[in-house]
């Protein structure tokens, strides 16, 4: 064991990394519950695809306010 501590020494990589990348592949192999990299990953782009959407929608809403706005003016016109 102690030659894998030198070795990870000079690859320069934490043990805590290094257990924390275990999990991750224990995970993603089905060996322990959780998310899998891939669920994760998932997860990511679609509340970055929410975010993008709530903020599209603010825009549509102001824009139809504006505009809702500027035909009710000329309707009273």
């Amino acid at each position: 064991m102690e030659c894998d501590r030198v070795d990870l020494e000079e690859a320069s990589i934490n043990h805590e990394t290094l257990r924390q990348w275990v999990r991750w592949a224990e995970t993603d192999a089905g060996l322990r519950p959780g998310l899998t990299t891939d669920h994760r990953a998932r997860i990511r782009e679609l509340e970055r695809e929410n975010k993008e959407l709530r903020r599209a929608n603010e825009i549509l809403k102001a824009a139809s306010a504006f505009f809702g706005a500027e035909l009710d003016r000329q309707s009273k016109k």
